[in-house]
């Protein structure tokens, strides 16, 4: 007879299963990497190439031809747009990081399809974009329907999410290491335990098997010979490099919502604008063919320092531009590689000038700076400087370089800090008021106002009340020991002046002259705390716990006190239990209707 211990025993445990399905979403990411790679050079081959040799030829005036090929792309990116509206056009990768971290991360098996054909029809017909933050939100999708199809916690759910995008760019850039990193720092915001780190290093090693299987182990640049030359001259350069490139970092950061709030707001059809940007962006090829496409054989140029140093300062701003215009206006792709490029191009200038200003042989390359710029400018730009760094070493293959990249990533992301608190990645958050580092418990409160939450039907007591009156409102009140003081008279007759508690009078309850004789006034707290309305329950939570009380008095205005409410602790508890249900719900049903 089988002994059930002995049964037990053969179950895997939940960290076992865990490795099982982390391995599954690495190999399904893996095979994800290599129909979107595929699909990418398809069209960039049978659209771009070809429309390139018809349209164009041998340059010259057809050169005037080079925008139609970027706007063809655009126009076969509408029937994706009607169908799937708001889907598929522009930088779709907050949506993604606002469902992984604030809405449950449930995410449609169909964004796989979507965002692999409209990044191809974007990136291979020349839009200025790369299929990075595509193919991480490809291995999400991948993960998030694992995490579906077991039914999983929130929790659980975006371990699966994180070990997908681990896996996709970890296929992508055949750099395991940089994969887990970028699902750790920017797609879980560095929340996470051991457990679910296996998960993604897991994910990220099957994923890279198969790319490697498939497209063999190279790194994805080559790297000219390096070491440091003379690191008591090149620290400081790569220190001033890294204050250049975090202050660039912000200026892209900038551009790139400035032209899109411009795109925004033009009163156009919405299937127009990608293909007016892509007339944009193709225009500015004409000038610099470079910005167009993912640019990564010019950044194997620059970094055999091939580079000249006035035309790849001009090709920095092109980029920005270029990257704006076509991912603003409604193309569909990512940030990573624009910014690869705007590294590489930069810090090839970077490079190029202090070669030109020091003695022959004193210091390395100006393809050397140019391989530190690729991962500084993308730390700085993404606040992620670990991916950066170990993203660098894995696509050179070249060690001796961790030292200036570690130098230049972490002055450059401290500067763009400094300088621009958020990341590409965080600003629609910070402008819709959530700060998303802080987790989904703070956004949630951060979304519930004050007004919602208060109780309009409050007790008010006169400043010249003695305080026995006082003490019968006390007696009568059932659940309050709060009461705003109001003013008798003069130019602020009506408004609060302070506020009373049964705490303020318990040490003159055995004074029968004194209770008579004192007025609520005297004895009121007249520096109170106050809310209004409009303020969430994210301040008044932070302005209980930190002053220790339970009630606090809800006014019109900061300068106005009449007083509209007051917010009592449970009620706002309350409230965020209510609204964290209502959105369990709609996840659930969600989660159903995609069933």
């Amino acid at each position: 007879m089988i002994r059930l211990d002995r049964v037990k025993k053969l179950i895997p445990g939940e960290n076992a299963l865990m490795v099982v399905i982390a391995s599954f979403i690495g190999l399904a990411a893996g095979c994800a990497n290599i129909l979107f790679r595929s699909t990418e050079q398809f069209v960039h081959h049978y659209i771009f190439q070809t429309g390139y040799n018809f349209f164009v030829g041998d340059g010259g005036l057809r050169l005037l031809f080079l925008p139609i090929l970027p706007m063809f792309g655009m126009l076969l990116l509408i029937p994706l747009s009607y169908f799937f509206p708001g889907e598929v056009n522009g930088y779709g990768f907050t949506k993604f990081l606002r469902k992984v971290n604030l809405q449950g991360g449930v995410v449609r098996f169909r964004t796989i399809f979507l965002k692999i054909v409209s990044t191809s029809l974007t990136i291979g017909t020349g839009g200025s974009a790369g299929v990075e933050g595509p193919i991480a939100q490809v291995g999400g999708a991948l993960g998030s329907q694992v995490g579906q199809s077991f039914r999983v916690s929130g929790d659980r759910m975006k371990v699966y999410i994180g070990a997908g995008c681990a896996g996709g760019i970890a296929a992508m850039f055949n750099a395991p290491l940089a994969g887990v990193f970028f699902a750790s720092e920017i797609v879980l915001l560095g929340t996470y335990e051991i457990s679910s780190f296996s998960a993604l290093v897991i994910s990220s090693a099957m994923a890279t098997v198969v790319s490697r299987a498939t497209y063999g182990e190279m790194p994805a640049f080559t790297l000219p010979a390096y070491h440091l030359i003379n690191p008591l001259i090149e620290i400081p350069l790569y220190i001033l490099m890294g204050i250049v490139v975090g202050c660039v970092a912000v200026l892209h950061i900038r551009i790139f919502y400035m032209i899109r709030d411009w795109f925004a707001k033009i009163s156009m059809n919405t299937y127009v604008k990608p293909i007016i940007g892509a007339f944009i962006v193709g225009s500015i090829g004409i000038a610099f063919p470079q910005v167009m496409g993912s640019g990564y054989d010019y950044i194997t140029d620059v970094l055999q320092g091939n580079g000249v140093a006035w035309f790849m300062l001009l090709l920095v701003f092109a980029k920005i531009l270029s990257t704006a215009i076509t991912l603003g206006s409604g193309g569909a792709g990512g940030v990573f590689a624009p910014s690869l490029f705007i590294g590489a191009v930069l810090g090839g200038t970077f490079g190029s000038v202090a070669n030109y200003l020091l003695p022959d042989g004193s210091i390395a390359s100006s393809g050397a700076y140019a391989a530190v710029g690729i991962g500084s400018f993308l730390g700085a730009v993404t606040h992620a400087p670990l991916t950066a760094i170990f993203l660098l070493f894995e696509m050179t293959g070249n060690y001796l370089i961790i030292i200036p990249i570690m130098v230049t990533s972490i002055i450059g992301t401290v500067v763009s800090k400094k300088l621009y608190r958020d990341s590409i990645d965080t600003v629609d958050f910070t402008r819709d008021g959530i700060d998303i580092h802080e987790g989904r418990e703070t956004a949630v409160l951060k979304s519930i106002k004050v007004g919602k939450s208060m109780t309009e039907d409050v007790g008010f007591i006169s400043e010249s009340a003695n305080v026995n009156h006082l003490l019968k409102i006390f007696s009568m009140a059932e659940d309050s020991f709060y009461f705003p003081v109001l003013a008798d008279a003069g130019t602020n007759a009506g408004q609060m002046v302070g506020i009373i508690s049964l705490q303020d009078v318990k040490n003159i309850l055995h004074d029968e002259e004194l209770r008579v004789s004192a007025s609520v006034g005297n004895i009121c707290a007249r520096d109170v705390i106050t809310l209004t309305p409009d303020d969430d329950l994210y301040k008044a939570m932070t302005l209980f716990t930190v002053k220790g009380i339970e009630e606090i008095p809800v006014v019109e205005k900061e300068n106005a006190r009449w007083v509209v409410g007051m917010l009592k602790r449970r009620d706002a508890l309350a409230s965020y239990n209510r609204e964290v249900l209502k959105r369990g719900i709609s996840m659930k049903t969600a989660a159903i209707r995609i069933d």
